[in-house]
């Protein structure tokens, strides 16, 4: 069989709003990306949205902001992240200086286990960091609470989870902050792209100004930064913050107000996927699925399964054309780039359970469009061909 990762959902819409930004001659940020930041603003209900040229940018801009606001330059401090994410979860918040602070997940959802997050939380905790993992909310509204209750940030790494909710409430939104990815596999589709979400105008006027290399030029008039004085030759280029640059391209935006149009599809898509998924590997005794919580409704971003033996069968699977992933970056405390973070703070006992999916522990993609026969066909093809050898169920 054939079964990819992922697949793209353009079609002429997508091509032509490409050829419009050709016709325009306009390639950087411009009003594409402005009218894109807007819609996908109000689409999810926040104040502000502040696109960028990648998730991974985004993560950055939001660690980056909330240092500047909150003053975290000065002093040491760490901030609270599950042992499971992607690689660029956890690079910002060395790169802004912080300490990692690392948690388990929960086997069940594999997302940041609450109850691990209160016991790590010391005097130096400045925020929590939750990661929606692979379309499946986290615990956000308990995570909410701990926060509030210890005087401290919730944020939310939701690359993987555009359009997942818990409560009716998007996810992306239950933290001062979240971060989208319009990458190629991700639910909204730009092929590169990121979006940070915020209702706070300061976090907002931050953002704007480290976007594009930290000039005042994308504050508001009234913002607690940088005071303007409307000087047409040295204001556009007066620069207040430490900033980078990772503005998107024009392109990016015109696609991003199509697929817009779209992502509702998609995402039921994706759900009609997850039923057919669930109802054939959530029964078997051999493997374990990813399971949301009560009042969480996932977007799917992938399917993913614990299954002992995982090597053997993982090898068999590649060689006949299915597309595989570890779970992100599995446990992170074993990833070898662990060596150059600023001193971590790991539990003594480690992270057992992040071990746990990092040994056993694969996805494959789901997908736009009705996978359900290729989904039939792989669970008949592990049965068939593994239950025999010790594989499945040893």
């Amino acid at each position: 069989m054939k079964y990819p990762l992922a697949s793209n959902s353009w079609d002429d819409r997508e091509i032509e709003a490409i050829n419009s930004v050709i016709r325009s001659d306009m390639y950087t940020m411009g009003s594409k990306v402005k009218k894109f930041e807007d819609e996908f603003a109000f689409e999810i209900g926040s104040k502000h949205a502040v696109m960028v040229n990648s998730g991974s940018s985004a993560n950055l801009l939001m660690l980056t902001a909330l240092s500047l606001k909150e003053n975290l330059g000065c002093g040491d401090y760490n901030i609270i992240v599950p042992a499971i994410g992607w690689s660029t979860t956890y690079f910002p918040v060395h790169q802004i200086g912080g300490r990692l602070n690392f948690v388990d997940v929960s086997l069940s959802t594999l997302n940041i286990d609450p109850e691990k997050v209160i016991k790590a939380i010391n005097s130096e905790t400045k925020a929590i960091l939750a990661v929606n993992l692979l379309g499946n909310p986290a615990d956000l509204i308990r995570l909410r609470a701990i926060a509030d209750a210890h005087d401290i940030i919730l944020i939310e790494d939701n690359c993987e989870s555009f359009g997942a909710t818990l409560d009716s409430v998007w996810t992306g939104t239950y933290g001062k902050m979240g971060t989208f990815s319009f990458f190629f596999s991700h639910h909204l589709q730009t092929m590169e792209g990121g979006m940070i979400v915020t209702d706070d105008d300061d976090l907002n006027d931050i953002l704007r100004s480290i976007r594009a290399h930290g000039w005042v030029r994308d504050m508001s008039d009234n913002n607690k930064w940088y005071q303007k004085t409307g000087d047409p030759f040295k204001e556009p280029y007066t620069f207040a913050l430490p900033g980078y640059s990772v503005r998107p391209l024009e392109m990016s935006g015109a696609i991003g107000s199509v697929q817009l149009l779209k992502w509702k599809s998609n995402v039921a898509q994706r759900r009609n996927n997850a039923n057919e998924f669930l109802a054939l590997f959530q029964p078997e005794n051999w493997c374990q699925t990813q399971e949301q919580l009560p009042g969480a409704l996932s977007s799917w971003y992938g399917f993913s399964l614990l299954i002992n033996n995982r090597d053997e069968l993982v090898k068999h699977l590649m060689s006949l054309g299915v597309q595989l992933r570890p779970i992100m970056s599995g446990n992170m405390l074993n990833q070898p780039v662990m060596k150059y973070f600023n001193n971590p703070i790991i539990p003594k006992e480690g992270c057992p359970v992040a071990d746990t999916v990092d040994d056993n522990g694969f996805f494959i993609g789901n997908h736009p469009r009705n996978v359900r026969y290729d989904l039939k066909e792989l669970h008949n093809i592990i049965e068939t061909e593994f239950a025999g050898l010790g594989i499945v169920g040893a």
